[in-house]
């Protein structure tokens, strides 16, 4: 466990410097981290997860500005979200997939929460993991393949007609393109049923977000991503009790 936990927090790291160089047109490969104020490059002592930010009271060691707490946030998050996967997969090829997966997630939500946008990459790396994953699952992979394909083309399919009806009738934008996308890409991972489940969680913790953020418009992605982080734990005793329940 703790080894999934300095590995969540390094990566959460590593996504917070990724997501912010995308959302302000940064190159993610080239060059060195430094501060967003004043530009510094950051040294090894300035990059330690989640104590550096405490050792440093919060504050560029350079210039001394404030830097957002969003940071050491993160790396607290996927720590405890990494901890949360190998206790409930153990150390799998499953655990495996869905820890990637819940990197992209926090990436995109992290460029959605700035630019209201989720940008495509992260939607192909999601479907190029979740293929190159599926000979490595215990599941025969054409049946994970079936199920994916249905799950995601049933949830996304059904939110664009109901997005588009919606459109036409209130004349403004309901969902954007992106989170229908992410919808597909989501849905190839837990499949129809939990994906009808995961559809449900989103919207409760959009309503949510909107209500603590106290906001009419608020980006969806880190709804769908919350939401899917839940669905890949709990969702299938969930679905399963449900249908006992019929």
């Amino acid at each position: 466990m703790t080894i999934a936990f300095i590995l969540g927090a390094i990566f959460g790291s590593f996504i917070n410097c990724m997501a912010w160089r995308i959302a302000n047109g940064e190159s993610v490969t080239k060059g060195r981290s430094h501060c967003a104020v004043c530009g510094h490059p950051l040294g090894a002592l300035d990059l330690v997860p989640i104590f550096s930010y405490i050792f440093l009271q919060g504050k560029c060691r350079y210039c001394g500005k404030k830097i957002s707490p969003r940071y050491m946030i993160i790396e607290l998050v996927m720590a405890v979200a990494f901890v949360a996967v190998v206790v409930r997969f153990d150390v799998t090829f499953e655990a495996m997939r869905y820890l990637v997966l819940i990197c992209i997630l926090m990436g995109l939500s992290l460029v959605d929460l700035d630019k209201y946008i989720i940008p495509d990459r992260f939607i192909i790396a999601g479907i190029v993991w979740w293929a190159v994953t599926l000979p490595l699952m215990e599941e025969p992979w054409q049946m994970q393949l079936k199920l994916g394909l249905i799950g995601a083309f049933a949830i996304a399919g059904g939110m664009l007609v109901l997005s588009l009806l919606f459109d036409k009738v209130m004349h403004k934008e309901s969902l954007g393109g992106g989170d229908i996308k992410l919808f597909f890409m989501t849905g190839l991972y837990i499949g129809p049923w939990i994906g009808l489940f995961n559809l449900i969680l989103a919207c409760i913790a959009g309503i949510v977000f909107v209500i603590v953020l106290k906001q009419k418009k608020i980006p969806f992605g880190p709804a769908i991503s919350l939401a899917t982080f839940f669905s890949i734990l709990f969702g299938c005793e969930v679905v399963n009790w449900y249908f006992t329940l019929l």
